[in-house]
Order: C-alpha cells, then sequence, then structure tokens
C-alpha cells in the first residue's frame, strides 16, 4: 500500500476574505477551508449556539407526526419505540421514551437482539409489539427500508411514524410519516444528523405543539451528544452544536446512568474522544454481545447504586467484547495472508463460526491496515450476515447498490453497512463486489493522508494552540488538525512499552521539540540520529512534562529529501 502525503492549496486571496470577515488567524481560516466550511457557514461553525437550530417543522411530515403523536396521548394509546441496538439506537430510544413519559403518555420501547433478530424491523417482533396492546410504533434509528414491515404493521393494525437517518431508495414504506430529512423531496438543510439527532429534532417540535420551554427537550443533549458523537456523523453544523453544548452538560449530567459510566470510564478529560473510546465501546458492548437492553436500562435508572451495578456489567462485556474481537482479528489476518486476499480491489472474509456482533469492529481495523473496503459475514440461525467497511471517500453503500441482484438485504452509510446474503449467491457476490470496487478505485490501494498545512518553528506557539482548541468538539469531517513539519534533525530515538512505540528528540535550529509516534515502534531502523526527517502529525501539549510543553504526535514520517 502506497501511502500519499496530499498537504492542502489554499487560495491566498479567499484565505485573506475570511480573515477580515471573521477576524480570526489565517491558521484558522485554513482549518475551516479544508473542513469544506462554506463562507457563509463560518460564524455558525466558529459561533454557533442553541439558537442556531433550525425550525425542527421544516423536515418533511413533521407536522404528520407531532399531530399522530398528539392523537395517541389524548386517546391513551401505548406506544411502542422501535430501536437499533447500538449507540445511537440505545440514546435514541432513552430521549424518546424519557420525552413522551414526561408527557404522560403510555410508552414501552422494543429492542431487536442482534444475535438471533439482526438489523431493523421484523414482522415477529411486530406481532408481540401488537400483543402488547400498542397502536402507535415509532422507528428511532432504523424503518426507512422497512418496506414490507410497514405494510404488515397495517394489516395488524398498527399505525408506524418513522424516524430515521440512514439512506432512502427510490421506494419507501407506506406508513404515517417518515421523519428522516435524507429524503429526496425534504428541503431540510442539514442532512446528516444521527438518528438520535433526528430523534431529537421530533421531541423539539412536540416542545413547541406543546408550547413547553426549551428546557423540556434540550435537557436531553447530554444523551443526544452521546449518541451523535458515537455514530461517526459529520460533527459540523447542527451536529457541531449538540456535540459541543451536550459535551458541556455531560460533565454535570443529572442523568444516573450516565454518571455511573463516567465512574466507570474514568478519563480525564470529557471530550468527543472520551465519549468514542470511554462511553461508546460500552454501550455497544451490549448489544454487540446480545444484551442492548442493559443499556437501555442503565440510561433509564434513577437508583444509583442499580446504576453503577448496570455500569460494572456494561464494563466486563467490553472486555469479553475485547477478547472475542481480538480472536476474528488474528482469524481474519491468517485468511488474508495465506490466500493473498490483500491483492484484490476489496476484501470479503466468511466463517460461519464468527460473532456477529464483533465483525463491525473487526472490519473497521482490516480497513485502517489495509485501505480498501473490507466485509465480513458469518452465519446465524441459517443466514449468512455481515458488516462492511471502507475508507474515506470511497461509498460502500453506492458499491453494495450495484451488487443488489446478489444480496438479500443491506442498509448503512457511505462508509459503513450491514447486508444479509443467501448462501447460493455467496461466490458470485465476492466476485461482484472486488468487481464494483475495481471499477471504483481503478484497482489503486492508495493511502491518502489529507494534510491541512505545512508549519515552521515559529508557528509552535500559544495562538496555534488556540485554534486547534477552539476547533473542538472532534469527530468525522472535523479532525484534529494534521500539519506537515519538513527537515528537522533527529537528535535522539528510542522505543516504549515493549518496542510498541516511537518517542524521539528532533531539533529545528536551536530548539528542541519532543514526538511520539504511536504503534510504530517496528519502524525504528528506518531512520538514525542526525537524519533529517519530514513528519506528519497532530501538535498537542504534553501534559505530563513539568512544565507543560508542545509535543508532535507523529502520524508518518520519512527521511528529508
Amino acid at each position: 500500500m502506497k501511502k500519499v502525503w496530499n498537504v492542502k492549496k489554499y487560495d491566498d486571496e479567499y484565505i485573506k476574505k475570511i480573515v477580515e470577515k471573521y477576524n480570526i488567524t489565517e491558521i484558522m481560516a485554513k482549518f475551516l477551508v479544508a473542513r469544506q466550511i462554506e463562507f457563509e457557514d463560518i460564524d455558525m461553525f466558529l459561533n454557533g449556539d442553541l439558537t442556531y437550530l433550525q425550525n425542527p417543522y421544516l423536515i418533511k411530515d413533521m407536522d404528520k407526526f407531532v399531530e399522530r403523536v398528539d392523537l395517541a396521548i389524548k386517546n391513551k394509546e401505548k406506544i411502542c419505540i422501535y430501536g437499533d441496538y447500538d449507540v445511537d439506537g440505545i440514546t435514541s430510544i432513552t430521549v424518546m421514551y424519557k420525552y413522551l413519559t414526561s408527557l404522560g403518555a403510555d410508552v414501552i420501547y422494543y429492542l431487536p437482539n442482534r444475535l438471533i433478530e439482526g438489523y431493523g424491523v421484523n414482522n415477529q417482533a411486530l406481532d408481540y409489539i401488537k400483543s402488547q396492546g400498542t397502536n402507535l410504533v415509532i422507528t428511532v434509528d432504523c424503518g426507512v427500508t422497512a418496506i414490507e414491515e410497514a405494510k404488515y404493521a397495517k394489516q395488524i393494525g398498527m399505525d408506524m411514524c418513522i424516524t430515521d437517518h440512514h439512506e432512502c431508495s427510490d421506494i419507501l414504506p407506506d406508513c404515517v410519516c417518515i421523519i428522516n430529512p435524507k429524503q429526496k423531496d425534504d428541503t431540510f438543510k442539514f442532512k446528516m444528523h444521527a438518528g438520535v439527532g433526528v430523534a431529537f429534532k421530533c421531541i423539539s417540535a412536540l416542545s413547541k405543539k406543546y408550547d413547553l420551554p426549551k428546557e423540556s427537550y434540550l435537557k436531553y443533549l447530554d444523551i443526544v451528544a452521546v449518541g451523535t458523537i458515537s455514530d461517526i456523523v459529520p460533527l459540523v453544523d447542527e451536529n457541531r452544536i449538540i456535540s459541543k453544548y451536550g459535551l458541556e452538560m455531560l460533565k454535570e449530567t443529572k442523568n444516573i446512568g450516565l454518571k455511573a459510566l463516567l465512574k466507570i470510564v474514568n478519563f480525564k478529560e470529557i471530550d468527543s474522544l472520551m465519549v468514542s473510546f470511554g462511553i461508546a465501546p460500552r454501550i455497544n458492548a451490549c448489544g454487540r454481545m446480545g444484551n442492548a437492553e442493559l443499556a437501555v436500562k442503565l440510561l433509564l435508572e434513577e437508583d444509583e447504586k442499580k446504576a453503577l451495578e448496570m455500569a460494572k456489567k456494561l464494563d466486563m462485556l467490553n472486555i469479553e467484547r475485547q477478547t472475542v474481537e481480538k480472536n476474528i482479528f488474528d482469524e481474519a489476518i491468517d485468511m488474508i495472508t495465506k490466500n493473498k486476499l490483500d491483492k484484490n480491489s476489496g476484501i470479503v472474509l466468511y466463517n460461519e463460526n464468527w460473532h456477529n456482533g464483533v465483525i463491525g469492529i473487526v472490519a473497521s481495523r482490516l480497513v485502517s491496515m489495509y485501505y480498501k473496503p473490507i466485509i465480513l459475514l458469518t452465519k446465524e440461525q441459517g443466514v449468512i450476515r455481515g458488516s462492511g467497511r471502507c475508507q474515506v471517500g470511497f461509498s460502500l453503500y453506492d458499491s453494495l447498490c450495484e451488487c443488489k441482484d446478489y444480496i438479500e438485504q443491506f442498509g448503512g452509510h457511505e462508509l459503513a453497512a450491514g447486508l444479509t446474503i443467501s448462501e447460493e449467491k455467496l461466490n458470485d457476490f465476492v466476485l461482484k463486489f472486488d468487481e464494483i470496487v475495481n471499477k471504483r478505485t481503478d484497482g489503486d490501494t492508495l493511502q491518502i493522508i489529507d494534510i491541512d498545512m505545512q508549519i515552521y518553528r515559529k508557528d509552535l506557539n500559544t495562538s496555534l494552540l488556540k485554534d486547534i482548541y477552539n476547533l473542538k468538539p472532534y469527530g468525522q469531517s472535523n479532525k484534529v488538525p494534521v500539519f506537515l513539519y519538513k527537515n528537522i534533525k533527529v537528535v535522539a530515538i528510542r522505543t516504549l512499552k515493549d518496542d510498541k512505540h516511537l518517542k524521539f528528540t528532533l531539533k529545528d535550529d536551536k530548539f528542541l521539540i519532543e514526538a511520539i509516534a504511536f504503534s510504530q515502534g517496528d519502524r525504528r531502523d528506518e531512520i538514525k540520529i542526525g537524519d533529517l526527517i519530514d513528519v506528519v502529525c497532530n501538535v498537542e501539549v504534553n501534559t505530563y512534562n513539568t512544565p507543560k510543553t508542545i509535543q508532535l504526535v507523529v502520524q508518518d514520517f520519512k527521511k528529508s529529501i
């Protein structure tokens, strides 16, 4: 795999225009351009607060959703919230359940078992929900592909309101309403909410209907932020505002379950990284290991002692998940190596004994190694199911659309998807998928490292650190800034933690700069003391030093030319 360093180029006049209009540094202006923030959206990105959130009634069918929920509440009908088993789905259920319950609605919720039922709405679940006396089903983070299931719900006498954020096909379910800004005829400006973000817009619309104070729905922003950040949706526009204010709320959260989780996670700083690597894996572990309801119960729990016990169970499930994940990862690497599958444009692996709840994580890890689309498949209840992931810049969803004749069912996003395949079509699918990926990538496997800009010694100052800090919260479409620093001399180098990491001391003229390259200890012999090197890096404050110093976190390096 060839690595390509792609240093962003800028229009100097446009950068000057941004600097003058918004009174910011040239470096910050370049950050914004690199993140494709439009000129008219810069103010929202930099200064956006809760007043910038758009009117939820601008979303197609929102009035129908509010009208049907209002009718259910007035008539004391039972409402079932039907969600997904990942963090987005679990937080969506929690927010919708808590809010509707606060209005006095008669509410239950349903989570499909990942290992038995798989993703999305199914008829057996609808039968059970109907048997509970339900009149109205509200889906959250799922449902936009449930064409036959919506028809079945109508047959057995249940209305369905779909709230979702996944890609929409040309044919949509026939139901009371579909709340999904990605519908082709929906004119709502922002299209990239997570499922919990769509649920949040729904409850804010209900608050407008009942003339309730904003606090009635804003108080759930901590939960909404957790779901939004965890679902890896672009943290721009409304998602940025939700995440920014939700993270502030999370620091003083009143949700007993989240408080318990924060104790278990025990991160120094409550930010988007803590959510992604601390909270999200533990909540996701429940669904992955077949017990997603435990996470919902935790977020609904009001007793601190019970919540802490549940949080500990989540932690144990996460440890179990890590063990299973490692075994699958090792087996997958062995399959790729033995069969030379790394030569393929796209990689599809099948093992009927793999755990379906974990293969998506393994696929993500493999993408980061091979930088090409990866699909892992397993068999459950006689059905072949799988999860796929791909590199940024490639659309896995569009590729699967071109393979639809070989797939029973699929859904997802540009970068991630789930699918079901019949056994007799498996081999044909593998061949077709590789053909499509090859066509879309021209057969080249390149890891493109996007770099915001080249920096120099003079740039390593508090102004740069302030600009980097003001970009937070980081996430999809708003990554931690990446820099190119050229022609710096290696004056010391050593490995850390059983040769896993590399630690550098670099010198630029008379200035010494500390640097670390995580998980690159195997590259120790590529350079020696006295070499001049170029590094691709992040810039951060090393809090382990006293006094605190600026440190480079090296993503890649090579000898200077």
